[in-house]
């Protein structure tokens, strides 16, 4: 998308005026403008991988799909292809398989003694990631007399991971799932101490522990399996499809080309606006924004989908800083309204600096207009213009929070906290380049707060105010959900995060129960709002992995965004 530059002819520079200002001191951006171009070279490279891809793809789908494979081959190899990233190409496929399997389970008795213990929670796990409601009722029996899951199980390290993972999928009222949590925790990670299992095995439970299944990120656990899958041999559960690994590996990579071409796009728009030098008080997290909105939708045909989301996310993070950490209240209130009326001419009215940003978020929003329409989509533009209204309404009501000294109840801090955590607005965003499986519907369907997106803004909300809350706190900021319910309860910040943790698990649940068919809206619809939450738990689990990139933010973009995979 080229930036139009209709809005207005002249975008004025910044004449400070003399205000005292709070300053964040955002660290700068730790890329460069390493991104700023792309290799064209590779092109041949790309179209020979992609022939390829096709061929291989016709060869996986005769093995997987077409060969009468038995009932545990079938599930390990649609487990596979989802780990290896691939299960895209395959949808409709695995969609027929896992009904097939589920009309065969269903009058089931679940006590009888068919199928062991990292078979039966294999196809739990998958059978629940695709909606399927079958009952937890399916793992009694492994259970003993009193009750308590086997001890013998202890010894199959497979198993207990399987049984893990498939933990993790469990919806509220679910006992049986809350033990089998607690049982496979304990035991891997007393093996993982103990090194029971060989060198393979023990990396596997360690990633599982730190982050299950249902919280990855799907290229990086993409990344990470395709070193372990092209070690499985005759030793293994089952042997490793060479057809489905060269294709995960071919895929990977080629894909890694789109993105590539698409940061290079990104990170020349930004370029163009010049806010490092304009507007040098807001973040410049362009690469990290990019990942983040890879990690939303990574496939090929969102590719203007992400685009659109990210130089979106991008403007956020500014707009996020202009309300955080640089306007004066009475700017805020101008701004503010300005934002409301979204029209052009209130560009007269604004200080300097917000004219410059003014005029790109408006200039932006036109450009999108512009690739909607042509798409004859453009009432989407109605929906993501009034989420950002919403969403500068929220940034301001916490900039009056901290205006007014005031610390307000938990109950309202949470209804503003969780509309200036973003994730309605970004998931309302990423709807817009979805094409045709997106309708009306689902817009509207976002105005109602569903239980899904609110849980993911509670999960989001909490552990952002966990980990930033003493960085802000040093510059001055709103009160966080953490002061609020110290006030209000009169607890220690330990009891309050301990109680926000268990908050953060039952929400997991909500976004769980909310897969379960028969669903308000498609499942590529929740499962933006399912990687949007993945997300968040990776750069916010313990630390605020965006604002201060670290270690774990910079090795996650490499992995992803610029290390391909050795074929």
């Amino acid at each position: 998308m080229a930036r139009d530059p209709s809005l207005s002819s002249q975008v004025p520079q910044i004449a400070e005026p003399e205000i005292v200002r709070r300053t964040a001191n955002f660290q700068p951006s730790i890329w460069g403008d390493q991104f700023i171009n792309y290799d064209s070279q590779d092109i041949k490279t790309e179209a020979l991988w992609q022939q390829q891809v096709e061929e291989l793809k016709i060869v996986v789908k005769r093995e997987v799909f077409t060969n009468e494979g038995d009932f545990f081959y079938r599930l390990k190899l649609i487990d596979a292809m989802q780990r290896l990233g691939v299960a895209y190409h395959f949808e409709q496929e695995i969609e027929d398989a896992l009904q097939h399997i589920h009309a065969t389970y269903h009058d089931q008795d679940h006590n009888d003694d068919k199928g062991d213990l990292y078979t039966v929670a294999l196809c739990f796990r998958l059978l629940r990631q695709h909606g399927y409601d079958i009952s937890s009722n399916i793992f009694n029996k492994f259970r003993d007399a009193n009750g308590s899951f086997k001890e013998g199980l202890v010894d199959d390290g497979s198993a207990m991971l399987s049984l893990y993972e498939a933990a993790h999928l469990r919806i509220h009222g679910e006992d049986t799932l809350e033990e089998a949590l607690v049982f496979t925790t304990t035991h891997l990670e007393s093996a993982k101490s103990n090194a029971c299992y060989q060198v393979q095995m023990t990396e596997q439970i360690t990633q599982a522990l730190e982050r299950p299944l249902r919280k990855s990120l799907e290229r990086i656990c993409a990344k990470r399996h395709m070193s372990i899958y092209q070690h499985e041999d005759e030793a293994s559960l089952i042997q490793r499809n060479e057809a489905l690994l060269k294709l995960a590996k071919l895929d990977f990579n080629l894909v890694q080309f789109l993105h590539k071409k698409e940061l290079c796009e990104i990170a020349r728009w930004w370029k163009e606006l010049d806010f490092e030098r304009k507007l040098p008080f807001a973040r410049d997290r362009k690469v990290e924004l990019f990942f983040w909105i890879v990690g939303v939708y990574f496939e090929p045909q969102y590719s203007i989908g992400r685009i659109i989301m990210t130089k979106v996310a991008i403007l956020l993070t500014v707009l996020d800083d202009i309300y955080d950490a640089y306007g004066t209240f009475e700017e805020l209130v101008i701004f503010t309204e300005a934002i409301d009326r979204w029209d052009v001419k209130c560009i007269d009215g604004l200080p300097d600096y917000l004219k410059i940003f003014y005029h790109e978020l408006l200039n932006l929003f036109n450009e999108i207009d512009k690739v909607m329409s042509k798409e004859g989509k453009s009432y989407r533009v109605c929906y993501a213009i009034q989420a950002m209204k919403d969403q500068a309404r929220s940034y301001f009501n916490e900039a009056q929070w901290l205006h007014e000294g005031r610390t307000p109840s938990m109950e309202e801090y949470m209804s503003v906290a969780t509309v200036s955590i973003s994730y309605t607005f970004l998931t309302t965003i990423s709807l817009l380049g979805m094409g045709d499986i997106v309708t009306k519907d689902a817009f509207e369907w976002l105005l109602n707060d569903p239980k899904i997106v609110r849980a993911s803004n509670v999960i989001f909300r909490l552990m952002d105010d966990i980990v930033s809350t003493k960085f802000e706190k040093e510059r001055g900021h709103a009160p966080s959900s953490i002061d609020c319910y110290m006030k209000q309860y009169g607890v220690s910040e330990e009891e309050t995060i301990d109680v926000f943790n268990k908050k953060i698990v039952e929400s997991w649940k909500d976004i769980n129960e909310e897969f379960l068919k028969p669903t308000t809206v498609p499942m590529p619809v929740l499962m933006r709002v399912l990687n949007l939450t993945r997300v968040a738990d990776l750069l916010y689990k313990g630390e605020d992995g965006f604002t201060r990139v670290g270690k774990m933010t910079k090795d996650s973009v490499a992995a992803v965004i610029i290390d391909s995979v050795p074929l």
